[in-house]
Parts: structure tokens; C-alpha cells; sequence
């Protein structure tokens, strides 16, 4: 049976990519439909219930900046609220939400529930319904057929989704929820290159049962930190507390002892989980000269009893669970609510996917998420984003848009899983972003909004929002320059350079006093009895890391230019790679398997060198010119 409506984009999969790819292609107007197994779990946190942190935060900034939810939903259900690495430069530090479970999803749902040209349906999808190498549409488990123009899938960790606790096993695609056998055997058939992945979660425990008052606290920042560059919207509640706990060695003599038992070490779970996130007995195992290792203990919300033992994530049998919790102190007498456990699935090699996420063997199906190989609410919401909007584009006939390397973190995420691939679940770190120093948390509205108005994802109230802080900007940036400030003028302040400038001069513009690091811009206003200086908090972080960062970020913007012309050449679908004299076998095969969109693509595929991208170079230049000499 066919369902009535048809539509441009079906998005399966409620998720984090899920939402982000439904609400994005229902923005831009396009007739949605959003395919769940379960209406109540949209947007549930299946593991960790917080949103952000060390190169996460910057993801979830584009996503906002570009219209997305994440971040509004993350304020929305903020319990608990962090910046990490303040140590550190602002170009790699973070913004971290613990968020309350339920009023995170509740947020989510409200979105979704409430946005035009975006329907619900609950089903499970069992098979895509492809013509030649296009998809049409997607059948569901009680065989009703929908159409559409595109199809997303955002499957999280339900493609032939298996749970393991200790020596007992069941097929899941998560706690409590059925996996998608029938649809992962379907993308078998099609011929996708499939690999398996492992990710874990930790036991849950009764808060009335750990003695919490004992235990060293992790007080929030105050006032309250905030994800949304685009939040005018202010939240009352108090701040709830996170406390800090540690394994000892009494908990790695039982972990230890156990391992034989570990499905990780006795050979049950073959597949690779987070390098950076591991289990419990990964960790003691590794890591054998330590004696202990951190836990942080976070509520899971203001009305819920239950704690997240952060860093405990395990697969080891109930038994050892309860013992090794038992072990830590303070927990001599905790109840667990929910035993930990890991979870194999199926993932898709992402180097199948163009940088729009459409598959290269199925026109008109896109991947987002887990399905790709990451890990990380932030890093599938992300996807979900460039895949919602790309869905639309491909539906309209249009062009498709995606971030670059110097664009976004986001750009970033999505050229390494399509160049690269991974064999591990991907985490976003800053490191691996080579222009972090401009790819910043606080200034991701001023490189994305724009674009995103553009694409139709920005509404007009936040793209209204965004025209004003930006013309703020640019004025007070414009008035530092006109403002003298004498050294002898600047007060013996802690935020007070403490030397005269290089060059001999004492009196210089306020914006050049800014660029010094010990510089702030509140302790320059009251310097220069400023009576009317910026009080936007926002505005303030860009106006002073802009300032700092100034002659590091020009000398980035002429790297950025001198290579982006090499960067963004494209290479035609059908260039033949075999008749380039001088390239090794291995690069021809890499090359034709892959094949790359633009010559920046083709440079980052392993093996690579420069002196294989100059032959490039030269062969596409002399095709161009063959081609122009034809017409």
C-alpha cells in the first residue's frame, strides 16, 4: 500500500542527525516527513546526557549558526554548565551543557512537532525502494510504501544493533528499542562497503543510595554559560551540582580479575570502539601503571533520582558491575538502576559518499550520523544538518553546498570521512582542525549565518538577531581604533600589561592595547572611562579574540587564499586517472575508487604526495585546455 502524500525528503531515524536533517529540510520548505521507530525517543540522549565540549561545542555553534537546534534545546534543559581549557587559548576552548534528559528531549519533540512542512510517522523502514541507481522512497515494516525525491538515513546504532553485558547478549538497536535488521541486510544487497563498531555506556546508580555530601563537588560556572549564539531567551533555574569520584586499586583487582569474562577480551566483541572514550577495563587494561582512574557522577535531571558514572563505560557481567561500583568510595552501598553495556553495529566505509553525504552507487540517498562511522551527538547532528539541506538541494534540482576545511569544524568532520574514511568511531577534536585559530566557538555565526540565510535554514527573526550583533561588532571594533589610551593611563590591574610597548611608544589606540594578551576589553573601557562600553557578553568574547588572534588570523587568510584556488578545483565524475603518466598503480586505484570532487579531496587521500597532486595539476590543466581548443 502507497501512502497518499509524497514528498521531497523522508528523513529516517529520530535522532540527533535525524532532527537536525528533518528540521533542516522542513526550513527550507520542502515537504518532510520524519520516520521513527518510536515518537517518544525523538531526540533522546541514548548515552550521556550533556551537549558540547572540546571540539564538540564548536559543531554545535555552526549548527546553531546555521539555524539547528542543538544548541537551543541543549539551553533549554541546562542543569549544569561549564567551559573547559580556560588554561588555554580561546581558540581551543569549549562550552560543555549537562543538560536534564527529559527536557532536552522534550525540547526536541516541540521542535519537531511544531515546525511547518515537517510530518511524524512512526514505523520502522525495512527497505529503500530504488529504481536503476535512484532511490524512490522507503517501505515500512507494515508494508506501507512512502515517496519521495530523497531519502536520508540516519540510523544511529540500530543497523544490526547488538547489546553485550558480560556473557549475555541480544539483539537491540539500543536499551529497550529493536534494531534494523531487515534495512541493514537491504544496504548489504546493495552492495555498501559495511563494517562493524563498538560504542558503550556506563551503569547507572540511585542517588539516594551514593553518599554524594562526602565526595568533592563540581560546581557550575556562574553565571550560567549559554550554547545558542542566537538564545535571547534567559533560564532561572539554579545550577545543579556534578561531583568527582576515582577507581582505586581494589576496582582494577576486580576488573582484572574479571576480564576472561570482558566479551572486549574474550574474543565475543570483535569489532573497534572509541580510542578516545574507552571502557573501564580497556582503560585499567592499557593503562596498567595506574592506580586509578576519574569518574565524574552527573545527574540525569532535576526530577530524576538517577546518576551517570562518566568514565565508567563497560560490557563486564552484572556481578562485576555491581562489585566494581561497589569498590569506589562512597558507592560502598549504591544500587544500580541500569547495568552498563556495549553495543556493536553496522556502519557504511564513508568514503562511499560524496562531501554533500549522497551515496556515490544511489542517487538521491544521503547518510548521516553514526551510520558514517562517528561517534558523538554533536558530530551526527552536524551531518544531519549538511545532509537535510543537500536532500532539498538535490530535490530541486540545485547545485549541492558543503562547508570547507576553512570554513567550519564542521567542513572539517565531513572532508575527513569521505577523503580519509576511519576504522574506529570518529571523535571531532580541535587538533585535527588546521585553522582552529579562526574556526572558533564564538565567532561561528559570523562565518555561517550568512551562508545559512542564503541556503534558506536562518529564519528572519534569528537572521534579524545575527544583522544587529554583527553591525555591533564591526562599530565598537571601529571606535577602539579611535580611542588613545596613554600607558601611564592603564590601571595596576591583573588584566594590565605590566611593560611599556616594544617600539617606544606609550600612547596607542585601544584596539592595539587589546591585541595583548593580558588585555581585557571591560579593563581597557574602565582605563579609558569609557561610560558607554559594549555590556553583550557575546559581542565582548569576539571583539577581544579577534583582537588577539588578529595577526595570526591574517597571516591564516593568506595560507587559506593562496591554496584555494588548487583546493576548490573540481575534478570532472568521469576523469580518467589511469592516463597519468608518472602516478604509482596504488594512487591510480585510490584515485578511480575514490574519485575525488576537487583536487583538496584528492589531496588528503592517503598516500598522497605533492609531487602526485602536481601531476594532477598538470593533467587537468592540459584537459582544460584540450577542451577549450575542441570548442
Amino acid at each position: 500500500m502507497q501512502h497518499p502524500q509524497t514528498y521531497s525528503v523522508i528523513v529516517v531515524g529520530g535522532g540527533h542527525a535525524g532532527v537536525e536533517a528533518a528540521l533542516a529540510a522542513a526550513r527550507m520548505g520542502a515537504e518532510t516527513l520524519l520516520l521513527t521507530h518510536s515518537i517518544e525517543t525523538i531526540g533522546h540522549m541514548s548515552c550521556n546526557p550533556a551537549i558540547g565540549g572540546v571540539g564538540k561545542s564548536q559543531l554545535v555553534r555552526e549548527i546553531d549558526a546555521m539555524g539547528g537546534i542543538m544548541a537551543r534545546a541543549a539551553d533549554d534543559a541546562a542543569i549544569h554548565t561549564r567551559k573547559l581549557n580556560t588554561s588555554k587559548g580561546p581558540a581551543v576552548q569549549a562550552t560543555r551543557i549537562q543538560a536534564d534528559r527529559q527536557l532536552y528531549r522534550m525540547a526536541i519533540r516541540r521542535a519537531v512537532e511544531t515546525q511547518p512542512h515537517l510530518s511524524i510517522f512512526q514505523q520502522a523502514v525495512d527497505d529503500l525502494l530504488v529504481d536503476g541507481n535512484c532511490v524512490r522512497g522507503v517501505l515500512t515494516a507494515m508494508g506501507l510504501r512512502f515517496i519521495a525525491d530523497a531519502v536520508i538515513l540516519t540510523t544511529g546504532t540500530f543497523l544490526s544493533g547488538y547489546i553485550h553485558i558480560g556473557d549475555r547478549g541480544q539483539s537491540a538497536g539500543r536499551a529497550g528499542d529493536p534494531p534494523a535488521n531487515a534495512l541493514a541486510q537491504r544496504l548489504h544487497g546493495l552492495g555498501f562497503a559495511v563494517g562493524r563498531l563498538k560504542t558503550g555506556t556506563p551503569p547507572r546508580l540511585h542517588r539516594r543510595t551514593v553518599k554524594l555530601k562526602a565526595l568533592p563537588v563540581q560546581a557550575a560556572n556562574s553565571p550560567r554559560l549559554y550554547l545558542s549564539l542566537a538564545q535571547t531567551k534567559k533560564v532561572a533555574r539554579a545550577q545543579s551540582n556534578c561531583y568527582l569520584a576515582q577507581t582505586n586499586q581494589r576496582t582494577h583487582d576486580i576488573i582484572r580479575s574479571s576480564l576472561d569474562r570482558s566479551p572486549m577480551f574474550n574474543g565475543t566483541i570483535s569489532s573497534v570502539g572509541p580510542r578516545y572514550c574507552p571502557s573501564i577495563e580497556d582503560k585499567v587494561f592499557r593503562f596498567a601503571d595506574k592506580s586509578s582512574h576519574r569518574i565524574f557522577i552527573e545527574p540525569e535531571g532535576l526530577e530524576s533520582e538517577e546518576l551517570y558514572l562518566n568514565g565508567l563505560s563497560t560490557s563486564l557481567p552484572f556481578d562485576v558491575q555491581q562489585a566494581m561500583v561497589h569498590s569506589i568510595e562512597c558507592c560502598e552501598q549504591a544500587q544500580i538502576t541500569r547495568p552498563g553495556y556495549a553495543i556493536e553495529y553496522d556502519y557504511i566505509d564513508p568514503r562511499e559518499l560524496r562531501p554533500d553525504l549522497q551515496t556515490r552507487a544511489i542517487e538521491g540517498l544521503y547518510f548521516a550520523g553514526q551510520i558514517n562511522g562517528t561517534t558523538g551527538y554533536e558530530e551526527a547532528a552536524a551531518q544531519g544538518l549538511v545532509a537535510g539541506i543537500n536532500a532539498v538541494r538535490h530535490a530541486r534540482g540545485e547545485s549541492p553546498w558543503w562547508p570547507t576545511r576553512a570554513q567550519a569544524c564542521l567542513g572539517v568532520l565531513i572532508d575527513d570521512l569521505v577523503t580519509r574514511g576511519t576504522n574506529e568511531p570518529y571523535r571531532m577534536f580541535t587538533s585535527r582542525v588546521e585553522y582552529r585559530l579562526t574556526l572558533r566557538e564564538d565567532n561561528a555565526d559570523l562565518r555561517l549565518s550568512e551562508i545559512g540565510h542564503s541556503l534558506g535554514v536562518v529564519g528572519a527573526q534569528q537572521w534579524e538577531h545575527f544583522v544587529r550583533k554583527r553591525a555591533r561588532i564591526a562599530r565598537e571594533q571601529e571606535r577602539l581604533k579611535t580611542i588613545q589610551i596613554d600607558f601611564n593611563q592603564l590601571p595596576p590591574l591583573p588584566d594590565a600589561p605590566s611593560d611599556k610597548p616594544a617600539n617606544g611608544r606609550q600612547r596607542l589606540s585601544a584596539a592595539a592595547w587589546l591585541s595583548r594578551p593580558a588585555m581585557t576589553y571591560r579593563g581597557l573601557m574602565a582605563a579609558a572611562k569609557v561610560a558607554d562600553a559594549e555590556t553583550d557578553e557575546q559581542i565582548i568574547t569576539v571583539i577581544e579574540n579577534e583582537a588577539r588572534y588578529a595577526a595570526y588570523t591574517k597571516r591564516q587568510q593568506v595560507e587559506i587564499e593562496r591554496l584555494r584556488h588548487c583546493e576548490n578545483q573540481t575534478i570532472a565524475d568521469d576523469f580518467d586517472y589511469m592516463q597519468i603518466n608518472g602516478l604509482s598503480n596504488e594512487l591510480r586505484n585510490k584515485l578511480m575508487s575514490f574519485r575525488p570532487a576537487t583536487v583538496g579531496q584528492a589531496s588528503r587521500i592517503q598516500g598522497m604526495t605533492p609531487a602526485a597532486i602536481s601531476l594532477l595539476l598538470i593533467h587537468l590543466k592540459h584537459k582544460s585546455f584540450a577542451g577549450q581548443k575542441s570548442a
